[in-house]
């Protein structure tokens, strides 16, 4: 009978040693949780992201090719999409920004006579209303203007009043030849609002730039020719 008991458990240990060989083969896959310790935080991305170019910030852009005035009207690279996105994404800083430079008046500066009888300038001029879209700070930096960008039901444009003598550096007209005379250049310091792509956080920002306007007459020293 002992020996019978002894047959029947055989296939039992054999089935036993199998499993534990075939386990032994098999990879072992653990879990566990950890509580209480340091978990990553989620962090979206921002719907808006700003892109740069890898061309050089400050090189001169292609629209200044094709003139010698240091801002450009017409502009075929210009980045319109990517100022509107940045604009819809920071709209109320934008239009913060924007209404400290939009409510300078230009046209309240000298005004020329509407007929040429009542011309009284003695170097001629040209006068233009225009809204730059590049144009070089007064560093010397090529910075893009915003200007005609939709957003929001409205339109931001950037207008000033220019003004360049035609004859710079030469004799003021009707003046006697007994003074020394010069048509010459005047500037003002105008601010705009541009938009920069270098920066990640707020690419947008006030800036002062250079530009004509009026043409004067300097008068210099007495002089008597014998």
């Amino acid at each position: 009978m002992a020996v019978l008991k002894s047959l029947m458990a055989f296939p039992l240990l054999i089935s036993a040693l199998i499993g534990v060989a075939v386990s032994d083969k098999l990879p072992r896959v653990t879990s566990h949780v950890t509580y209480g310790a340091h978990q990553p935080s989620y962090h979206p991305a921002p719907s808006y992201h700003p892109q740069a170019s890898y061309e050089d910030p400050y090189a001169d852009p292609a629209c200044a090719e094709n003139t010698t005035k240091p801002w450009c009207l017409e502009d075929e690279e210009y980045p319109m999409y990517e100022v509107e996105e940045a604009v819809n994404y920071h709209f109320s800083k934008v239009i913060a920004l924007y209404a400290d430079v939009a409510d300078l008046d230009t046209k309240l500066s000298v005004e020329r006579p509407s007929a040429l009888d009542e011309e009284t300038y003695l170097c001629p001029s040209e006068t233009a209303y225009v809204q730059p879209l590049r144009a070089k700070n007064t560093k010397g930096k090529w910075r893009v203007i915003v200007n005609n960008i939709d957003t929001h039901y409205k339109t931001l444009t950037q207008t000033t009043r220019i003004e360049e003598c035609s004859t710079s550096g030469e004799e003021c007209p009707k003046v006697p030849v007994c003074y020394e005379s010069k048509c010459l250049q005047k500037s003002v310091y105008h601010r705009f609002l541009v938009y920069d792509p270098y920066d990640k956080y707020f690419p947008f920002v006030i800036e002062n730039f250079k530009l004509p306007a009026s043409c004067a007459c300097l008068l210099g020293a007495f002089t008597i020719d014998h």
